[in-house]
């Protein structure tokens, strides 16, 4: 089957916004990284931000499945933020081979700390990209990561 112009275009097109998306999250990502305080990483800070925005509380296997990594990964970033405090790892009340995680007070203040540490670097960005600009982006990329989110409920 033959592809037209119009659907090459689209399809260039595409990849390319993805291929922004993915260079932007690397790029940021790295530049945000530097400024975790206490050797925090992305991927703990990213675990304590979803409890502060999402539950207070979880199991592992629900955080893996959130952060789209294995079991073993997510048991690694826990117990490196269990170690320093930041959250608590308990037996599931109803279930014997269950765990729960929640966050501790020093887990939301760590994560709060780690926010304010990036505030000169979002000062800078805000200088060159106004809000009222990133506000408009912001609701459409809210739109498409509903969408992603929805896809990859939809795969099982």
């Amino acid at each position: 089957m033959k592809s037209s112009k119009a659907e090459e275009r689209q399809g260039s097109l595409l990849f390319t916004f993805f291929n922004e998306i993915g260079i932007i999250s690397q790029l940021s990502s790295t530049m945000f990284e530097r400024k975790l305080p206490n050797g925090l990483t992305n991927s703990q800070f990213g675990v304590l931000n979803w409890f502060m925005r999402v539950d207070s509380e979880a199991t592992p296997g629900r955080l893996a499945a959130a952060f789209q990594v294995t079991g073993g990964a997510m048991t690694n970033t826990l117990k490196k933020l269990a170690a320093k405090d930041l959250i608590k790892i308990e037996p599931d009340a109803t279930s014997g081979r269950k765990k729960r995680v929640t966050i501790t007070g020093k887990g939301r203040a760590m994560r709060d700390v780690a926010i304010n540490a990036a505030t000169a670097m979002f000062e800078e960005f805000a200088a060159v990209f106004p809000p009222g600009k990133i506000e408009k982006q912001v609701k459409e990329l809210q739109k498409i990561r509903r969408h992603l989110d929805e896809l990859r409920y939809a795969d099982g």
